[in-house]
């Protein structure tokens, strides 16, 4: 399961789990779509390809803080 960070790790804008906006890379960085811009979709720290990040809604966010 990804863990959905909530904040852009280049700026700190909020990228919350059940809004569209955010991208990852392999290895789950997380970044707002204006940073993922500015680093041509590459991670700064990996190297690897930024894509969109899948949404989750909040019934299946609080779910998975049920189980943990």
């Amino acid at each position: 399961m990804l863990e959905m960070r909530i904040r852009c790790e280049r700026c700190g804008a909020q990228t919350p789990a059940e809004a569209p906006g955010a991208f990852i890379c392999s290895f789950e960085c997380t970044y707002c779509a204006e940073c993922a811009d500015a680093l041509d979709d590459l991670c700064p720290n990996c190297g690897g390809e930024l894509v969109d990040r899948p949404t989750r809604s909040k019934a299946a966010q609080e779910k998975v803080v049920r189980q943990a």
